[in-house]
């Protein structure tokens, strides 16, 4: 055997080792910070039994706290998806001054601390805050009630439709739309008929990652919301606050609920993203 076989054979034997030691590494990692503490949430609502864990999740706190974050993710879902829907369309197929701004701004939530966003809201919505005064005056109240959840929700739930669906507008292009015109297509027409259909997975990706966003909130409409039990509650802000009065059990339970929603997330994001591939592929 050669030096340069020898030389060779050495080489690959240290580099065998390397991939095993950086899976070794990742799934550690992912088991200190997801797998282990997933794994005891459920152990910790279920420890007692089936029959606690659905006694937990039938209280009437539990029951508003579950059905106002519904609400929220119900009211939140059509209108960062028409926003979406309309921003994508507008920074896809025109040119604009500021259109780089316009893009930024709709990435803001991501870098913005969902805390800071809602002290945002309490700085132009509030008693003290810009439109304080005015909405006192008409007596409507935004800081502390459902409408200032709304707006916090909104917020944090914002770019996920026009992330998704700017870049498949880019790909598909303009062709087929304005084939679309010249056969006498008008506007409303040409995006039900041909924009829409070719968007559809990307669009779905969207609103099931807007849902999650909206139904799994918790910084901003923390800060918002006064988390008032029975009033102003979400479920987020209820499993802090049975946990915070060592209700443990019942804090676990609805965390489990919230857990199921993730899951359910993720398997949709995988199936609309094996779809996607199969149809890049055709």
């Amino acid at each position: 055997m050669t030096t340069d076989n020898k030389t060779k054979k050495n080489h690959q034997k240290k580099q065998s080792w390397v991939p095993g030691l950086l899976i070794g590494i990742a799934i550690s990692y992912l088991a200190l910070v997801q797998y282990i503490p997933a794994i005891n949430v459920f152990f910790q609502a279920f420890k007692q039994g089936i029959i606690p864990f659905f006694a937990n999740l039938s209280t009437p706190q539990f029951l508003h706290a579950a059905w106002l974050t519904l609400l929220l993710a119900l009211i939140a879902l059509p209108v960062n998806t028409v926003f979406g829907l309309c921003a994508a369309w507008a920074i896809t197929r025109h040119k604009f001054p500021g259109r780089a701004i316009v893009i930024s701004i709709i990435d803001l939530p991501f870098s913005i601390s969902p805390v800071v966003a809602g002290l945002m809201l309490v700085l132009l919505y509030g008693r003290q805050g810009w439109f304080g005064g005015f909405l006192q005056a008409a007596d409507i109240q935004i800081i502390f009630g459902f409408p200032g959840m709304v707006l916090a929700t909104s917020f944090v739930s914002m770019p996920f439709v026009a992330r998704e669906v700017i870049p498949v507008l880019e790909e598909f292009g303009k062709d087929q739309e304005e084939a679309a015109r010249t056969l006498g297509a008008n506007d409303w027409q040409t995006f039900w008929r041909v924009t829409l259909p070719s968007i559809r997975w990307g669009l779905l990706y969207g609103l099931i990652l807007t849902n999650a966003r909206a139904m799994g909130e918790f910084g901003a409409v923390s800060v918002v919301s006064g988390n008032i039990i029975s009033k102003t509650q979400s479920l987020p802000l209820f499993v802090e606050d049975v946990y915070k009065q060592y209700e443990t059990e019942a804090a676990f339970s609805a965390a489990v609920l919230l857990a199921m929603l993730a899951v359910v997330t993720l398997v949709l994001k995988e199936i609309l993203e094996r779809k996607t591939n199969i149809k890049d592929v055709e």
